[in-house]
């Protein structure tokens, strides 16, 4: 059985007296690929902005049994954690190569030459266009760029913050395919998406947040069979 590389254990997160993530528990284990799916509102990309550091939280976050409660951002990154934001949060007036170089800041030298040649190889389009400005670039083209500056930072865990928003279809079969490969080189995902029917399909664990609160978990074969999810996320009615 895979070890734990994650574990959220009780996790509150508050934006004044709003309480936006009530006692949330996950575990991702080493290598595997862990979704959550929920309605808009649901506290996902709070939950994974605490998790990353970037929200003050309560409650217990580990990585490989150590809690990283107290360290700031740069430490998380330091100990292989990279979150790709919904926004995708990209400097738009500079090449893509540079957004990419700002991704691999924590690395060697001879480290970063080996990430850029990696992250060529798993987006080709990227090395085509890596003098071209970041903000020129398709919304596809966005979103494998954001991937591939976190990928710049050799991370154990990534968590990916709705990769399929705004895309066409073909294009999130793509990025899906690619976070499956990544998941096959050993890199273990946190995935928050809309796309319940996709994240469900790839994913090994899913869990179902509702108003902050995880309500539903279990291996995402089975949820994605659940009369209920089928009819609230999936867009049918029973299976």
């Amino acid at each position: 059985m895979s070890g734990i590389l994650l574990k959220v254990d009780n996790l509150h997160v508050s934006y004044g007296k709003v309480e936006a993530v009530s006692g949330v528990s996950l575990d991702v284990p080493q290598g595997q690929i862990v979704t959550v799916i929920g309605a808009n509102g649901a506290g996902k990309t709070t939950l994974l902005n605490a998790v990353m550091g970037l929200l003050p939280s309560k409650g217990g976050i580990l990585l490989e049994g150590r809690t990283i409660m107290d360290e700031p951002v740069e430490d998380r990154v330091g100990s292989g954690m990279c979150l790709v934001p919904e926004r995708r949060e990209l400097f738009a007036s500079m090449p893509v190569e540079d957004n990419l170089m700002l991704g691999g800041f924590l690395v060697s030298k001879a480290e970063r030459a080996q990430q850029f040649e990696e992250v060529y190889a798993r987006f080709p389009r990227l090395r085509e266009r890596r003098q071209q400005l970041a903000g020129t670039l398709s919304g596809g083209e966005r979103q494998m760029l954001a991937m591939g500056r976190a990928l710049m930072a050799k991370p154990r865990l990534l968590m990916l913050d709705e990769p399929s928003l705004g895309l066409a279809p073909l294009i999130v079969a793509e990025i899906f395919s690619i976070v499956d490969d990544l998941r096959s080189a050993g890199v273990s995902i946190l995935l928050i998406e809309q796309n319940a029917r996709a994240a469900l399909r790839l994913a090994d664990h899913a869990y179902v947040m509702e108003l902050g609160s995880v309500t539903m978990q279990g291996p995402a074969s089975e949820l994605a069979a659940d009369p209920k999810i089928a009819e609230t996320y999936l867009g049918l009615g029973g299976h």
